[in-house]
C-alpha cells in the first residue's frame, strides 16, 4: 500500500488509456503526456502501459508502507524523501515509512510517478485511467486514500538516470492543416502559423485553450457533429483555438482548422497558463 497524505491540486491514476471505444462515445483518456509515463514505467521495470500517477502542478505527499521503487518524470519539480532532495528521471528507492513530498514544477504542468508493480485498481473497459470528462475510471486522489501496488514484471532495469530534453520556454507545435481549413478565411492558416498565442488558465485535461488573434471563419453555418481526435485544433465561435488533449470529447460541432502532429502532443500537454506557444504548418508525407 501507499498512503496519500496530501493529494495536491489534481492527482489522477493514469495508464495509456482505453483506445477503440470512440464508436461507443468513450474517449481514450489516459496520460496526457504519454512519453513521460512510458519512461517512468521503464525506469522501474514496469510494462509501459502500467498505471501510475499524473500530478497536475505537483503538491503530492505519499507514505510508503513497505519498501518500494518509484520514478518521477515529466514536468521537473523538487522531490524530498527522508529529509533530502531526490532526483527525477531515475529510480528512487523508498523504505517502509518514508514520506515522498513533491513540489510544484519549475516548468511544465504534469509530473508522472510510476511505482514498481504499477498502481493496482479495478480497470474499466480495459484501462485504469481516470477520465474527467466522462467520469470513467477511479476517482481523483483525495487526502487519506490508500493505493494498492501490483506485482512486479521481471527484473528491475540497470539504469541510473535517463537524460531528457529541457521543456522549452516557447514551444513550436507542428500542425497538419485540415480537415476543415476550408471553413476559415483564406489567411487563417497564415495567422495560425505566424502568431504567438498564450495559454489561458481555463486549460485542463480536455484541452489547451489559447488567447491571441482570432481565426476568422469564411462560413458561419452550422457544422454537423463529427469525430474528433487528440491534437485537433478546434475553433469555437470566438475564434480562439483549443488544442484537444486526452479527455477530449469524441465528437464536436466546431470546425477543426488543423491537427497537432502526434509527436508534438506531449509538448502541448505540458503548456502552462500564461506560456506562449507558436504553430508551424507542415504536410505529412
Amino acid at each position: 500500500m501507499i498512503e496519500v497524505l496530501r493529494s495536491g491540486p489534481l492527482t489522477t491514476i493514469q495508464d495509456l488509456g482505453r483506445p477503440g471505444y470512440a464508436h461507443l462515445g468513450v474517449g481514450r483518456s489516459g496520460a496526457v503526456d504519454r512519453p513521460s509515463l512510458r519512461l517512468a514505467n521503464r525506469l522501474v521495470g514496469n510494462l509501459e502501459d502500467a498505471a501510475g500517477l499524473e500530478l497536475t502542478f505537483g503538491g503530492l505527499a505519499l507514505r510508503a508502507t513497505e519498501s518500494i521503487t518509484v520514478a518521477l518524470t515529466g514536468a521537473p519539480c523538487e522531490a524530498m524523501a527522508g529529509g533530502r532532495g531526490r532526483d527525477l528521471f531515475a529510480p528512487l528507492a523508498l523504505a517502509a515509512g518514508d514520506i515522498l513530498e513533491i513540489g510544484m514544477p519549475s516548468r511544465g504542468v504534469r509530473t508522472y510517478l510510476a511505482v514498481r508493480g504499477g498502481i493496482d485498481c479495478e480497470p474499466v473497459l480495459g484501462s485504469r485511467s481516470t477520465d474527467l470528462l466522462s467520469h470513467l475510471g477511479p476517482d481523483r486522489l483525495r487526502d487519506g486514500d490508500e493505493l494498492s501496488i501490483g506485482r512486479p514484471n521481471g527484473d528491475a532495469p540497470g539504469v541510473d538516470v535517463a537524460p531528457v530534453r529541457r521543456l522549452p520556454d516557447e514551444p513550436v507545435l507542428r500542425v497538419v492543416p485540415g480537415p476543415r481549413a476550408d471553413w476559415f478565411a483564406p489567411d487563417a492558416l497564415t495567422v495560425l502559423g505566424h502568431t504567438r498565442y498564450e495559454v489561458t488558465s481555463s486549460s485542463d485535461r480536455v484541452g489547451v485553450r489559447l488567447d491571441g488573434p482570432p481565426l476568422e471563419r469564411a462560413r458561419t453555418d452550422e457544422l454537423p457533429s463529427e469525430g474528433m481526435v487528440e491534437g485537433a485544433v478546434q475553433v469555437p465561435p470566438d475564434g480562439h483555438p483549443v488544442i484537444f488533449l486526452a479527455d477530449h470529447p469524441v465528437t464536436g460541432g466546431y470546425p477543426v482548422i488543423a491537427v497537432v502532429h502526434p509527436e508534438d502532443v506531449a509538448a502541448a500537454a505540458q503548456l502552462r497558463p500564461g506560456q506562449p506557444v507558436r504553430f508551424e504548418c507542415v504536410r505529412l508525407g
